[in-house]
């Protein structure tokens, strides 16, 4: 397997552009399955997951090719309504077919999902939703089985998480349902949004996206479309916090700042110099920082995403930070490759206390999910000595070009290519 090798200390300096949000990109390329006319996005990251994604799409029968950072999509074959367990288990977002696929066939079996080892993740909302619109739901060798045999119907969906993936697979099953369907508690994520628009664009009739009530008009048929993907979020943060351990001065191009203000307001509060334009962020480093502590929540606050990289952060600043994680359980399994660089970090439950320590060394070190390889990545371009990160595969689902792009403003980042 590949690994990333760095050797730290440099000030990071210059510009990076910042590539489609995945989290967006995925639902969007699900939602081409809800129409049989062709499709053209545009702004899609060269991940991992996108490619699973495009094979699963080809799989099921919609005829699917990525050029560069273009995907064009149209009908091809009857759909399959079978999710297999060797597609399903690479991702997590997989269970994301089933809203698109019921809609369209009234029945569809989905290996449960896989992904990365954060915590549980429970699809129990997802498959309240789809009973709640008409759905059988049964278990059945490892695979979910639902049917609808007369279709969904519009239903009140009350979720008792603002949960992301449920609230997506509602909308990608409820516009063709007969009927409104509300649901309250809706995810309030940019992606979400992202996600209505496409819809909508396709013929859907949504209102409400970015509140916590999302009302759907079911109709008979959805049409093609072209569309932008929004840039990836959780990537700018990564680099602003680069920006930050490395005293250096970064400045992102194509961005939302509004998408990053829950980050961009605590960085300012530890003392980074954050200026925003229409579509750019500058982060830049001008004096010592201050720790400051940090709790995740769901959208518009702190996103848990980000969490591994501002533990980072804050291990090497002067006094003591608390991060408290209401997101995900076992989200702190980067904390034992975070000590192996030297950071002073306990565990209490939910939360991690954090004392700051001067210097980080360099040393051998293995990915545990995404978001902690991030995590790793930056405490290596910061650490003194030569930094090996294993198990990076986890990197490449989520992040475009990293090393490339580290390395085009000044680290000391090189790929291996192990055969």
């Amino acid at each position: 397997m590949d690994k990333i090798v760095i050797n730290g200390g440099r000030k990071l300096k210059g510009e990076v552009i910042v590539s489609g949000a995945k989290n967006s990109a995925l639902p969007i390329l699900f939602a081409t399955l809800l129409t049989d006319e062709p499709v053209t996005i545009t702004n899609v990251p060269s991940l991992a997951d996108i490619d699973t994604t495009i094979t699963f799409l080809n799989f099921i029968g919609k005829k699917t090719i990525k050029k560069g950072n273009i995907v064009k999509t149209d009908y091809s074959n009857k759909y399959k309504p079978l999710a297999p367990y060797d597609l399903v288990r690479k991702m997590r977002a997989s269970i994301l077919i089933m809203g698109p696929l019921l809609a369209r066939l009234n029945k569809v079996d989905v290996s449960l999902p896989g992904g990365c080892t954060i915590g549980a993740r429970p699809i129990d909302m997802h498959l309240d939703a789809f009973r709640k619109m008409g759905a059988k739901i049964s278990v059945e060798g490892g695979y979910i089985k639902t049917f609808a045999k007369d279709g969904l119907k519009g239903a009140v969906v009350n979720l008792k998480f603002p949960s992301v993936g449920t609230t997506e697979n509602v909308l990608l099953s409820a516009v063709l349902a007969n009927g409104k369907t509300t649901i309250v508690n809706a995810a309030t994520e940019p992606e979400i949004e992202d996600l209505a628009n496409v819809l909508n664009k396709m013929g859907a009739k949504i209102t409400g996206t970015g509140t916590k009530k999302i009302v759907i008009e079911g109709v008979y048929k959805l049409y093609g479309f072209t569309h932008e993907v929004i840039p990836d979020r959780i990537e700018a943060a990564t680099y602003m916090i680069a920006a930050a351990i490395t005293k250096g001065n970064i400045t992102l191009k194509k961005v939302v700042p509004k998408h990053l203000k829950a980050v961009s307001d605590k960085l300012k509060k530890c003392g980074l110099c954050v200026k925003e334009t229409e579509d750019t962020i500058s982060a830049k480093w001008i004096k010592n920082l201050k720790p400051h502590d940090m709790k995740t929540e769901v959208y518009p606050g702190f996103p848990t995403d980000v969490q591994a990289q501002w533990m980072v952060l804050m291990c090497l600043l002067n006094g003591n930070a608390r991060i408290e994680e209401n997101i995900f359980e076992n989200r702190f399994m980067h904390v034992s490759e975070l000590q192996r660089f030297g950071a002073d970090i306990t565990i209490d439950g939910k939360v991690v206390n954090i004392k700051g320590v001067e210097k980080f060394s360099g040393a051998p070190v293995m990915v545990s999910d995404l978001r902690a390889g991030a995590a790793l990545i930056l405490a290596g371009l910061v650490a003194e000595g030569e930094t090996v990160v294993s198990r990076i595969y986890h990197l490449d689902r989520g992040y475009d070009m990293i090393e490339k792009k580290f390395k085009k403003i000044g680290a000391d980042i090189r790929r291996i290519h192990n055969r």
